[in-house]
């Protein structure tokens, strides 16, 4: 078989492309984007693939699906579970008929989310299997585990990657071969029917199912013991990429240790850890993000009476947020295994201080902090300006939401007071106009987003006559998340071009009757519109249009002219703009980062900004 350098993203989507699945479905968000991108990118012609308007929609689809027996695989970020919830809760009780893999990344850190959420502590609520693989390689092979686990017990299964394995890039062996399976057609029958007398019936099936998984997870490849180690009856319990971590720490510390590894979290491999825990005294447990396999441990030990002392998030001897790393890992482990500078976060390798021999290498440098930023000529810094200068002197509130536009709530701008979940905006501010309704409440929303779940907010004012103002930041993009289509772009994942659907049509069926559109980088225009939006009794609805600087390449830029420049550094403290900093007391806009949005130039008392022209002059 070929070799190919691979993500873990990528990986995944191969793995079930090779398992023979025939839809997928998703809606994009870091750190899961890629997986149904590569599907697309790599489709062998009989697969459908679809971005939907947001998570819920996507379950839903590939739900339908999976009951006319087709394998069918869902992906999104943790937070996008939520979206999906009211759904899946029902179908793990109502079951599929062909494989169905809802693929789930976890973002521990959070590196790119707003929560630190656990989906192994979601397939315990939903009472739905969960696959947690430890590396790209295991998540390519694991994929199609999943799917077959999915058919033999007839239920839609989690597979839960975290940051570190949807990105991290592995050489595999990628197989041209691929499972053809003739999905047998919808069958109709009652049971793909919700009703309370059969739900009750279907929970005490699955509780007796969940059972039979967890004997059946025993032997599952991918969870076993290995070795017998150099620390007597001291072992180590790890999932997902902190697996990776514990056998990359043990070669650091030049050691061996026994390990449990735990590739299918729910239900718990109970027969497994039992024997495992029979031949210890002591644990330490290596997860993300919650003490989930730590408290099964101390369950097993307690119902079996087996004198083990578990350690881990649960006891302080690991951190209980964030991502683990090597490091945290290596010193977590030299700490439990009683090696020599534990305390000072040291580990021996030959008797050599690791920490000594990194401290030769790098030398102590504290490096700048970064944070993100709107990038130099963003649409999303206009509107967001044009709505401060337009309110300048007036009581308002900016509800933001999730993308780009939340960067908004950061110096010099301070345009986003909060921020919630995507489509929270147009609903929160409706709350905040009902407790202060002499304010100027904004909903700021990316078109994109708008699209996910904005909808029902903009419908819920309507109805009960609300005075808010609805910002839709239409960057003809989802922008944060890598470029994906929308309903409102008028292209498919399939690769079809669909008619447009036109956002100021949509608020106008809705029944909003104050609909303006303005181009933000017009500055005068764009304050003028707000001002009347924010005049305006009831819904009213400004649409700002202007493409993301990466679907377009600069044609013209913009100059400082170092004559007519005071150094009053006012294009600077007003914008932001990272293509723009101070040199020789006078302001400079690096051509480099330049998209030559003129916002600066608008800005700017002086006219000391110009437009370059093509001789290196300015016109």
């Amino acid at each position: 078989m070929p070799q190919e350098l691979v993500m873990g993203n990528e990986a995944i989507a191969l793995g079930a492309l090779k398992a023979g699945v025939s839809v997928v479905t998703g809606y994009p968000g870091t750190p899961s984007t890629e997986i149904l991108e590569t599907i697309a990118k790599r489709n062998p012609g009989d697969v459908y693939v679809e971005w939907s308007v947001n998570e819920k929609v996507a379950l839903e689809v590939a739900a339908g699906a999976a009951l006319a027996g087709a394998r069918t695989m869902v992906t999104m970020k943790q937070v996008g579970l939520n979206v999906a919830s009211d759904p899946v809760m029902s179908l793990a009780y109502i079951g599929v008929k062909g494989g169905m893999v809802i693929v789930v990344a976890d973002d521990p850190g959070p590196i790119s989310s707003q929560t630190e959420q656990d989906t192994r502590q979601f397939g315990v609520f939903s009472k739905l299997p969960v696959f947690d693989p430890t590396s790209p390689e295991e998540a390519y092979e694991m994929i199609g585990q999943a799917f077959q686990y999915s058919e033999k017990y007839q239920t839609p299964v989690l597979f839960r990657p975290t940051t570190r394995i949807c990105h991290a890039s592995v050489s595999l062996e990628v197989s041209s071969e691929r499972l053809q399976i003739t999905p047998e057609g919808f069958v109709k029958d009652p049971k793909w029917v919700i009703f309370p007398r059969l739900s009750y019936q279907n929970h005490i099936k699955i509780e007796n199912r969940n059972e039979l998984l967890a004997e059946d997870f025993a032997d599952f490849k991918g969870n076993e013991i290995i070795g017998s180690g150099d620390f007597g009856r001291k072992g180590i319990a790890a999932g997902g990429i902190s697996y990776a971590y514990a056998q990359e720490a043990l070669a650091l510390l030049g050691v061996s240790c026994k390990l449990f590894k735990v590739a299918t979290p729910y239900p718990f491999p109970k027969k497994l850890a039992r024997e495992f825990l029979q031949d210890v005294d002591e644990v330490l447990v290596l997860e993300e993000l919650s003490p989930y396999i730590e408290r099964e441990l101390v369950y097993l030990s307690g119902k079996y009476q087996l004198p083990v002392k578990i350690k881990g998030k649960l006891t302080a001897d690991l951190p209980c947020a964030g991502e683990n790393t090597v490091e945290i890992v290596q010193a977590a482990l030299a700490k439990f295994l009683g090696l020599k500078g534990a305390g000072e976060g040291q580990a021996l390798q030959n008797g050599r201080s690791l920490q000594s021999s990194q401290d030769e290498a790098s030398p102590d440098i504290e490096l700048p902090a970064r944070p993100p930023v709107l990038c130099a000529g963003c649409p999303h810094r206009a509107s967001f300006y044009a709505v401060k200068k337009a309110m300048k002197g007036r009581k308002a509130i900016f509800c933001g939401d999730i993308g780009c536009y939340t960067l908004g709530n950061a110096k010099p701008l301070e345009m986003v007071d909060t921020c919630l979940c995507m489509g929270a905006d147009v609903t929160m501010a409706q709350g905040l106009q009902r407790v202060e309704p002499d304010c100027v409440n904004f909903a700021f929303i990316g078109d994109s987003t708008f699209f996910h779940t904005g909808i029902p907010g903009v419908v819920n004012a309507v109805y009960n006559e609300s005075n808010i103002v609805l910002v839709v930041l239409d960057n003809s993009t989802t922008a944060m998340t890598g470029n994906q289509p929308h309903p409102g772009t008028g292209q498919t994942m399939m690769g079809s071009i669909s008619a447009k659907i036109r956002i100021d049509k949509v608020l106008e069926a809705l029944g909003v009757k104050h609909i303006a559109l303005a181009n933000p980088f017009d500055l005068a225009e764009a304050q003028k519109v707000v001002t009347a939006a924010a005049d305006y009794k009831g819904v009213a609805a400004v649409i700002f249009e202007a493409p993301c600087i990466q679907l377009f390449k600069a044609t013209e830029l913009y100059y400082v002219d170092k004559e007519k420049c005071n150094g009053c550094r006012l294009c600077i403290k007003e914008l932001g703009c990272p293509a723009m900093y101070m040199a020789e007391k006078k302001a400079v806009i690096s051509p480099s980062l330049c998209y030559g949005c003129s916002l600066c130039a608008q800005v700017c008392p002086f006219g000391a900004i110009e437009l370059l022209g093509t001789d290196g002059g300015g016109k």
